[in-house]
């Protein structure tokens, strides 16, 4: 059975001793970053929200924690791998606290807060993202 988590700071206690590094240091750049952000657990990841709206979360996943950006695709960055092409979510892994760039996270939680697509409404436009901003 799997553990349902709450909060975002049980979901990183409930993690092994790498991946809660990793995820209290995501979580803390993250809120300082999206400050009038809504954070909470959503669909078993740490999601945070503006307007409604998915921005950046994280879950752990086979491969490592796994940083994901709704609207990533979109800020030009090498190092974040777009996802399938549906939708405009780009990723990277991490398996140990070290490989975490905050200067590169500092940067693309700017992007993220900037490039937006309107994922709050994906449901009543069936299926068709469209930009904000």
């Amino acid at each position: 059975m799997k553990t349902r988590h709450k909060t975002i700071s049980a979901y990183n206690a409930g993690q092994a001793a790498a991946d809660r590094e990793i995820c209290t240091l995501l979580a803390a750049e993250i809120g300082c970053t999206l400050k009038n952000g809504e954070s909470k657990i959503w669909h078993g990841a740490s999601v945070w929200f503006l307007d409604g709206n998915p921005i950046v979360g994280y879950s752990k996943q086979k491969k490592g924690v796994r940083l994901m950006f709704w609207s990533g695709a979109d800020f030009g960055e090498n190092s974040l791998e777009p996802g399938t092409g549906k939708f405009k979510d780009a990723s990277i892994f991490y398996n140990f606290p070290e490989e975490i760039r905050v200067s590169a996270l500092r940067r693309w939680l700017t992007k993220a807060k900037a490039i937006q697509w309107d994922y709050k409404n994906i449901v009543k436009r069936k299926g068709t993202l469209v930009r904000l901003g």
